[in-house]
């Protein structure tokens, strides 16, 4: 019976996004997966970040805790999930596999892959206009929601515009809400977003 592993050797992912490093194989009779490993070479330095063993899933570098993980019940998928990207994750990441074989010999395997993270273009905020005049009845509840596209992270500011024609800050994020309107809650809102 032959094994062998199967991904590719250069993949780019998009700071900030996730990223999926694919390690596969094909399972063959007589052969029991034993462990995983997936270990990464950065420039400056290596180390271990996931471990499958008879014992559980293991994750050994803290910066990868909570955001890596490993399929679990696809049998011969290893690939691994990486999530919120930061540019010093770009590297040569491992997978290794080792089997026993029925006669007790093991066999490892292993495949590399090149990861570079890279920026997007970077882009402005832009919101999405809401409806314009909205009435609402005394005591009811309701919200405003900001919406808009661009490089995340987006941050949100509410405001409100007096008669005098200043301008009240309300509160950071996308959403406005009131439990009991008043009255008095009649007036103009608007929001504010912006990125870096």
């Amino acid at each position: 019976a032959f094994l062998d592993l199967s991904g590719p050797s250069e993949i780019k992912g998009v700071w900030k996004g996730s990223i999926t490093l694919p390690c596969a194989y094909v399972p063959v009779e007589d052969l029991v997966q034993q462990t995983l490993t997936w270990s990464v070479v950065h420039d400056q330095s290596s180390g271990t970040i996931f471990r499958r063993d008879g014992s559980g899933d293991h994750i050994l570098l803290s910066e990868y805790r909570d955001r890596v993980s490993v399929p679990k019940d696809a049998t011969g998928n290893m690939s691994l999930l990486m999530l919120n990207l930061e540019i010093s994750d770009r590297g040569t990441y491992t997978c290794q596999v080792t089997w026993r074989a029925s006669n007790n010999s093991l066999i490892a395997k292993e495949i590399t892959t090149k990861v570079e993270v890279v920026k997007v273009a970077a882009t402005k905020p832009i919101i999405k206009a809401g409806e314009l005049g909205l009435t609402v009845p005394a005591g009811a509840s309701t919200s405003l929601t900001c919406e808009a596209s661009g490089s995340p992270p987006i941050s949100y500011h509410w405001f409100r515009s007096t008669l005098e024609g200043k301008t009240l800050f309300l509160s950071s994020g996308a959403k406005l809400a009131w439990d009991r309107l008043q009255p008095s809650d009649s007036g103009t809102y608007f929001c504010e977003a912006a990125n870096r």
